[in-house]
């Protein structure tokens, strides 16, 4: 965990990516295409906690069809700046068996936890996975998963801001920055 002091010396040398009206954008764009694909099923929405709480809390309201909400705790991060092994926190073991679930998470970076999530979401009898993610880093590189909707695409660096943290601070930014290079 960072102290405030830290806090706000990483905010000032970090790099603005994604501004806050282009985030509502995209969150719009995102609900839209969500909403042609997934109007009739009647889908359990499962929010990624904590990162994909801020998406999540602007993607519903934009949602013109009838669901289902639950979430999912699972982490590989904690409050560390890489991924480590996958910590199962919260699963809604209730509700998933025949149902079209809509997994939405703040970032696909690697792809593994998002693996993880589907294995566990289909080995409870979902009929359909799917998910959403605000943002896709670009790693250069295939990953295991690709999202069925992404907002916006971020280059391979520590980004921060929208619900994502950087060791636990700045999910409240309205916008995405990036650490600097070497960072991290």
């Amino acid at each position: 965990m960072l102290t405030p002091v830290q806090a706000w010396e990483v905010l000032k040398s970090a790099e603005p990516l994604c501004s806050a009206a282009a985030i509502a954008r995209a969150v719009e764009r995102i609900a839209a295409d969500i909403t042609r694909t997934h109007a009739a099923d009647n889908p359990l929405v499962l929010c990624v906690m904590s990162g994909a709480v801020v998406f999540s809390g602007q993607l519903l309201p934009r949602l013109k069809f009838p669901l289902d909400f639950d979430y999912l705790h699972v982490t590989r991060y904690g409050n560390a700046t890489s991924g480590g092994g996958i910590e199962w926190k919260v699963f809604p073991e209730a509700g998933i068996a025949g149902r079209v679930v809509l997994v939405v998470d703040d970032i696909l970076d690697e792809g593994h936890t998002m693996v993880e999530i589907r294995k566990r979401v289909l080995a409870a009898g979902a009929q359909r996975f799917c998910c959403a993610v605000f943002a896709d880093k670009d790693l250069g590189k295939p990953k295991p998963i690709a999202a069925d909707f992404v907002g916006v695409r971020v280059p391979n660096r520590y980004v921060f801001g929208f619900g994502m943290d950087v060791k636990g601070a700045w999910r409240n930014l309205p916008e995405i920055y990036a650490l600097k290079n070497g960072e991290g």
